[in-house]
């Protein structure tokens, strides 16, 4: 029985193992993609590393190099696994050769990153496919996570996610980067994979933390890699611009409180106005590359930029915003691309201008952030009850602990 003071750093011990396995996660099932050539087996060794490291972990301590560890253990796992097929040709040679790997450089596992990525996104697969795909696999969500990021059932994803696993192994899809004249033809998955990842962890959409820092540094890193992978596309300058321009604002997000601060309540010195400057650039080479074809990313990074470059909230360009937003709706005509735009209408000509908007829209009845626009615009209507029975529709959906936190002090002023 342990006492009151051993469960406690028991307790921090079992938390800081469990946020060294989600940092690690993704790099290790990526290098043991690689060394096995095998989605499946790849994803159950991993697992098992980390059941095992969970379990030994609080116990023992995080080891000084986390990484080998859960990689030894996964390929141990993996060999295993392929003994007890020693009747398949050649399986046992592949079991020794993974006995005794070589080491993997910094490079090499950045290098599997990418690779899985793009893996994941080959064109043989549908572009939902891909991306749920590489949202499952790279960025570990859970698929009710990815079902959720995607607006489609869970049970739905499940059948998506196996599908496309069978599809990569039936059709021998190499695990590699392509050769440049094939990455146009995969940027689309890769870069909505990419953002997706970011987002989940910019905001997330459930459990108990508004940011899965882990997640949101993932995403910023893989958006730095595909710039360096393709200097001059516009989408992925798009892509790293809208990412440095929403994370520059982390620090501010948050109040003393816990609860999520909206734009209009953060402190703007807190902004990192370095993430600003580098998103701004990346802004302008990305306008000047696309003047006759908008890009979907290039156009949502220049809204936000807006934001980041009004000196206080009342002094936000709302004119530029809902210009650029006609923009997007030329490339990328969604229902949450027209709910923000509403948003943005409201705070320009006013609630019930917005809520006009909103309440044209169809397909967002299992989107949270539908309702609680209505309720907000309702709320400042005075129509109180209206904005209630939206309120507690968006709290009857997934949202994060201090999202919900913030919604029921909004109901609770209804």
């Amino acid at each position: 029985m342990l006492t009151g003071d051993a469960a406690r750093r028991q307790a921090r011990a079992a938390d800081a193992a469990a946020r060294v396995i989600r940092a690690e996660r993704s790099r290790i099932l990526a290098t043991l993609i690689r060394v096995t050539g095998d989605v499946e087996l790849a994803e159950d060794a991993t697992q098992d590393a980390i059941v095992r490291a969970l379990r030994t972990w609080p116990r023992d301590g995080v080891p000084d190099n986390p990484r080998g560890w859960l990689l030894v253990v996964a390929r141990r796992r993996a060999v295993d696994v392929i003994r007890r097929e020693v009747r398949r040709v050649g399986k046992e040679a592949e079991a020794v050769a993974l006995l005794d790997p070589a080491p993997d450089s910094p490079e090499a596992v950045r290098d599997d990153l990418l690779r899985l990525v793009f893996t994941c996104c080959h064109p043989a697969l549908s572009l939902d496919a891909q991306v749920a795909l590489a949202l499952r696999t790279l960025g570990g969500l859970a698929t009710g996570e990815v079902a959720r990021a995607l607006v489609v059932p869970e049970a739905t994803m499940t059948k998506r996610l196996t599908r496309a696993k069978q599809k990569i192994t039936r059709a021998g899809i190499p695990y590699r980067i392509p050769a440049a004249e094939e990455l146009p033809g995969r940027l689309a998955g890769v870069a909505a994979t990419v953002y997706l990842i970011f987002n989940e962890g910019y905001a997330a959409g459930a459990g108990d933390d508004l940011i899965r820092v882990g997640l949101a540094d993932e995403g910023l890193r893989l958006a730095r890699l595909l710039v360096e992978l393709m200097p001059d596309e516009p989408t992925v300058l798009g892509l790293l611009a809208l990412v440095l321009l929403q994370d520059s604002r982390r620090a501010a997000r948050v109040g003393v409180d816990g609860r999520p601060l909206l734009l209009a309540e953060q402190d703007r010195s807190r902004w990192d106005r370095a993430a600003i400057g580098a998103g701004v650039e990346l802004v302008g080479r990305g306008l000047r590359r696309t003047p006759d074809h908008p890009d979907r990313y290039v156009v949502q990074a220049a809204i936000a930029a807006c934001h980041a470059l009004a000196p206080s909230y009342d002094r936000t360009p709302w004119d530029a915003v809902i210009s650029w937003y006609d923009v997007l709706l030329t490339v990328h005509d969604t229902a949450v691309v027209r709910l923000n735009r509403a948003a943005a209408v409201a705070e320009r000509d006013g609630p019930a201008a917005g809520l006009a908007l909103v309440d044209t829209l169809v397909g967002l009845a299992d989107y949270p952030w539908f309702h609680a626009t209505r309720g907000e615009l309702l709320h400042r209507l005075g129509r109180a009850a209206e904005a209630a029975t939206a309120y507690r529709a968006a709290l009857a959906l997934d949202l994060n602990g201090p999202q919900a936190a913030r919604l029921r002090d909004r109901l609770a002023e209804c």
